[in-house]
């Protein structure tokens, strides 16, 4: 009797049944449900791009040298960058002194010098910040969008939003699906995977902290 093989499953699909919870806790952060109801203040939003741009400084300073990197080259688009966009956006929002004053936030610093130091030593463990990051922002990342457009009256998919506006990527379901191929494509050994895998749930993590400090530091207006 011949013995059925089972197919080996997708990395992406890994990655995503590995952060599922992570994701979901994200999703459901106060902070998020509260600015995404109206009960933060147009100064949570501000904040909350001041602090991504951090982020997004880390993700993206080592770009040019990480896209000479077998492993991480397919994954570094130009379409995707973000730190410009924030800069945009910044300077609509808070004006063009917005750096003046500008400080990360403790959750915000840890998250940063992770990314940072993946990407210097470990191009495998930068791709999962880059996986929960760049996905995330392609998907959820649109109902904040739509939420700040409707409620502090910015320009549709203009100044101030631009953050979460791919203008160079035409069609956002087939691009997700080329970079879910581009990590099933990815030849990892199964020690590297497993590290990977816990990279991104470290990520989720680190995101997590930082709409946790959010809170504290916006709290909810009073009715």
């Amino acid at each position: 009797m011949s013995e059925t093989i089972a197919e080996p499953i997708p990395f992406s699909a890994r990655l995503r049944t590995a952060t599922a919870q992570q994701h979901s806790d994200a999703e459901n952060s106060s902070f998020v449900g509260d600015l995404l109801s109206g009960r933060l203040g147009f100064d949570a939003y501000v904040g909350l791009t001041g602090q991504l741009w951090f982020v997004y400084r880390a993700l993206e300073e080592r770009a040019a040298h990480l896209a000479e990197d077998a492993v991480a080259a397919p994954f570094i688009r130009p379409e995707l960058a973000r730190t410009a966009e924030l800069e945009r956006d910044l300077t609509h929002l808070a004006g063009p002194d917005w750096r003046t004053g500008l400080e990360p936030l403790p959750a915000t610093a840890a998250y940063a010098a992770r990314i940072a130091e993946c990407a210097r030593e470990w191009p495998a463990g930068y791709l999962a910040h880059h996986y929960t990051r760049y996905l995330g922002d392609l998907s959820g990342g649109q109902i904040i969008r739509d939420s700040a457009e409707k409620q502090w009256a910015l320009p549709k998919r203009g100044d101030g939003v631009r953050f979460y506006v791919f203008d160079q990527i035409g069609n956002p379901a087939a691009f997700k699906r080329e970079y879910r191929t581009h990590l099933d494509n990815l030849a990892l050994e199964e020690s590297e995977a497993e590290r990977v895998l816990e990279e991104a749930q470290r990520a989720f993590t680190h995101n997590a902290a930082l709409f946790g400090e959010l809170s504290a530091e916006y709290p909810v207006r009073a009715a």
